[in-house]
């Protein structure tokens, strides 16, 4: 059985399509959100990877560097940028998106990810 994620996404300017995206737990973390900061936050993170994109929302996400993380964030620690996002991002519930990777027929197909809505077709 796999569980449904949600991303939370933060873009440090209006105008910018830079965005910051940390993958969560949609139960936990709106307990988080609404103040509950004794839940842990690795309950609230799917894990502790933290994605970036320049082509907004849609594209392939990619890892930052160590120097984006500080110039937008102040710091380069996992934990506190994950914070920051967290509390200064906005949640986007993805339709579909889980965890656990479950395919019916890896043969048919390259088995990627595709955020562009797409799906599979011309990859």
């Amino acid at each position: 059985m796999t569980k449904s994620l949600t991303k939370v996404v933060y873009k440090p300017d209006t105008q910018s399509t830079d965005e910051f995206i940390v993958i969560v737990n949609p139960t936990e973390y709106k307990k988080w959100k609404a103040g509950d900061r004794t839940i842990p936050l690795a309950d609230v993170v799917d894990s502790f990877k933290v994605f970036y994109s320049n082509q907004g929302a849609q594209g392939i996400l990619g890892t930052p560097s160590k120097q984006q993380l500080d110039t937008i964030f102040g710091t380069t620690k996992d934990v506190d940028v994950m914070t920051q996002i967290l509390e200064k991002g906005k949640d986007q519930a993805g339709n579909g998106f889980t965890s656990g990777m479950t395919a019916t027929n890896i043969a048919r197909g390259s088995f990627s990810i595709d955020s562009k809505g797409k799906g599979l077709t011309g990859i």
